[in-house]
């Protein structure tokens, strides 16, 4: 399974910016895709996830601010990012999984999101 993301960007604090992350195959009828960022010098953490049933899961951090969503018929999963701050600044990495095994299982390539106050 191939990921592609897309949507980083530069954006002044207070904006939004909108990440898609296309998977090129899907491995089972039961998978879930998630968003993870890694911000410099600190180490990975997840940001949201969606389950092919639709259900979704959010970091507090997020909560009220970034809204996942996805098209199962397109294997594609949305990230809208609102209220954007500084402290938001990052990689941000999609990742593909089965639902029930604990690890993702693949990992895209990352899309850089830079948050200017």
């Amino acid at each position: 399974v191939q990921l592609q993301a897309s949507g980083g960007g530069l954006v002044q604090a207070g904006g939004s910016l909108r990440l898609s992350c296309a998977a090129s195959e899907r491995t089972s009828s039961m998978y879930r895709m998630g968003w993870f960022r890694q911000a410099p010098g600190k180490e990975r953490e997840f940001v949201a996830a969606i389950w092919s049933g639709g259900r979704t899961y959010s970091a507090d951090s997020v909560k009220g601010r970034f809204t996942i969503s996805g098209d199962n018929a397109k294997t594609t999963v949305y990230l809208q990012m609102n209220s954007l701050t500084p402290d938001d600044t990052a990689v941000y990495y999609c990742a593909y999984g089965t639902i029930g095994r604990r690890e993702y299982d693949y990992w895209g390539q990352g899309t850089l999101v830079t948050v200017s106050s």
